[in-house]
């Protein structure tokens, strides 16, 4: 049996994922196990604001959306974070994105994602 795909565009700045159920992903990791009802968008959207910090951090761990979209929400609630984009490696390390605006401690950072369950191991 073949499945037939039609082409899609993928707006600039947004992130492509693959979900759960699809070739790649994996339903065994723990954010899938139990889904979050309550887990909103991955991404803010922020107009580009020449004022903002971005910074790039190395995150091991992330294998779907629901995990993107947990690391998101941690991030997110970081004082000053303004926008998280997320440029997912399913079960490799993925580039986190973080706009604040102002510069963030690495230590702060690091505390977030680890409260989402994942580690960040480069910035």
């Amino acid at each position: 049996m073949t499945h037939s795909h039609a082409a899609m565009t993928v707006p600039e700045g947004a992130t492509e994922l693959q979900l759960t159920g699809e070739a790649g992903a994996d339903a065994s990791c723990s954010c899938c196990a139990i889904p979050d009802a309550s887990t909103s968008s991955a991404t803010s959207a922020v107009a580009s604001d020449a004022s903002l910090v971005s910074a790039d951090y190395a995150v091991a761990g992330m294998t779907c959306g629901n995990c993107v979209s947990h690391v998101s929400a941690e991030l997110a609630g970081i004082e000053g974070v303004e926008a998280v984009e997320v440029a997912l490696v399913a079960g490799g390390v993925s580039t986190v994105t973080v706009r604040s605006t102002a510069p963030l401690t690495d230590a702060a950072v690091a505390a977030a994602v680890e409260e989402a369950g994942y580690e960040v191991v480069a910035r």
